[in-house]
Order: C-alpha cells, then sequence, then structure tokens
C-alpha cells in the first residue's frame, strides 16, 4: 500500500530528476491557489512559489515579514490549487517552496512542515532578510546538512535549492564576486543541496561561467535584464524561475483594468 510520505518521496524525485533534463526546468512562480491553478491550466505540471509575491498578497514585507504559519499555510493553498487544476490520470504537480531562511525553525520541523504542506523542495538564502548581510559559507553549509539529514531521519525526500545572495548583496569586490559566489555554491552542493541559485546574477558570459564551474544545476531568475530562455538552456542552466514577476505582471494588468473602468471604458 502506498502511502502519503511513500507518495511525497516518489514526488520529490521525480522534482529532483527534472534538473537533469537536456532541457532547463521552466517554474514560474504562484502566490496563492488561483494563480498556481492557472499555472496549471496554462500547461506546467510543475510550479514554484513567491515568498515576496506571498507576503504582499498577504499584507506583510518581503524578508520574513509573514509569519511562517502563514507562510506554510499559503504554500498548502498553493499546492491544493494546482492539484484542483490538474487532470485525472496526470502525475501530481510538483510545487516546491520558497521559505526564505526558514522563519527560524529547526531542520526538523522546517522538513515537516514543507511535507505537511505538499511541496517537493525548498529555496534556502544565505544571508539575513533582516540586515542584508551574508551569513558565513560554513553556517550555511551546515544548515543545509541539518535539512537533508533531516529529510532522510523523516523517511522523506526534499530537493534543496541553495540561495546564494552574493550578487542580489553586492557584496564584496565586484571583480571577485563571481569567483566567491561559485565558491558558496560548490559547498553548498558538497553539503547535500541538489540545485543553485545565484539569485540576481544576469551577465550572459558570467552565467555561462557559472555553470561551467559549478558541478550541479544551476537556477537563474529570469528578468529583463537575463538572456532569453533559449540562451540560458544553451548555456546550461538547468532550471528558471521568475521570482515575484509574474505578480508584477498580474498588478500591472489589473492596474491598467482599473484605469480603463475610472475611464468609464470596460475592463
Amino acid at each position: 500500500m502506498t502511502t502519503r510520505l511513500d507518495l511525497h518521496v516518489r514526488n520529490a524525485e521525480r522534482f529532483r530528476s527534472l534538473h537533469h533534463d537536456a532541457l532547463p526546468l521552466i517554474l514560474p512562480n504562484a502566490w496563492d491557489a488561483a494563480s498556481a491553478a492557472t499555472l496549471v491550466a496554462g500547461g506546467f505540471g510543475a510550479i514554484a512559489t513567491s515568498s515576496g509575491a506571498i507576503s504582499r498578497s498577504l499584507g506583510y514585507s518581503d524578508g520574513e515579514g509573514t509569519p511562517a504559519d502563514e507562510m506554510f499555510a499559503a504554500t498548502a493553498r498553493i499546492v491544493a490549487g494546482a492539484a484542483a487544476e490538474r487532470g485525472a490520470g496526470l502525475p501530481p504537480v510538483l510545487v516546491t517552496a520558497d521559505i526564505e531562511t526558514g522563519y527560524g525553525l529547526s531542520a526538523a520541523e522546517l522538513v515537516a512542515r514543507l511535507v505537511e504542506a505538499g511541496a517537493v523542495g525548498c529555496n534556502l538564502e544565505d544571508s539575513d532578510p533582516r540586515t542584508g548581510k551574508l551569513m558565513s559559507a560554513s553556517e550555511q553549509v551546515d544548515r543545509i546538512r541539518a535539512v537533508v539529514r533531516a529529510a532522510h531521519e523523516a523517511g522523506t525526500a526534499l530537493v534543496v535549492n541553495a540561495r546564494v545572495d552574493v550578487h542580489v548583496r553586492q557584496d564584496g569586490p565586484e571583480h571577485s564576486r563571481l569567483e566567491r559566489s561559485m565558491a558558496r555554491a560548490r559547498l553548498y552542493l558538497d553539503a547535500g543541496a541538489d540545485c543553485v541559485f545565484p539569485i540576481m546574477l544576469s551577465d550572459d558570459a558570467d552565467i555561462a561561467a557559472y555553470v561551467k564551474g559549478v558541478p550541479g544545476p544551476v537556477n537563474i531568475m529570469a528578468r529583463a535584464t537575463t538572456p532569453s530562455l533559449r540562451r540560458l538552456a544553451e548555456s546550461g542552466v538547468a532550471r528558471v524561475t521568475f521570482g515575484s514577476g509574474l505578480h508584477r505582471v498580474a498588478l500591472t494588468a489589473l492596474k491598467e483594468a482599473a484605469e480603463r473602468i475610472s475611464r468609464g471604458e470596460g475592463p
């Protein structure tokens, strides 16, 4: 008999395998049940959450301004919304959760709450969202190892996307930033992370160098300043996400509709 935990492990392993396909894993970011269902209706069988978009939709600030209970409840609603939209006979929608630095929870509780919400993976940041300061690489290595170990001890699996905040925090001298970022990424992969995420890395040559210099899957956040999805694929990027970008697109569309209504037109 297949248990809920068995199914979670199976889904997590399927999600992990998608990081090693010939083409990048494209993960649009949802912020509530409706956006998750819409993304699934648009053809996606795997999606991510955005902590920033969730926080703003709930009336909180990004950077762990959302209480942990509310963030995990929102994640569970996203999983449920995606599942409700999925057609019968198809594999379950895979959802990975942006959980910032983990809201001060122990590794065991973090894993338990992710599994309870139905998420098969998570992002883990390596800077303090309140101060913007990078954690030491060794501190983040310990955290990654603890989460991976906790998942194993709980009899489950979790795909860890280790965020590298050297670029977004503009840490240290620019001329050495790329190499210092890659050094962290190598340590995180060695600690058990499944993928590394140098957020805000956007230069074409730097992305290509990162993929070549890091022995594991690399996640790039697509923005106006990053290369095209086709170019990212050519560079060997394994995973592409969009952060709060789709939330901003939706709000822009809503604002434009509101302006038309205020002019006496239809939305």
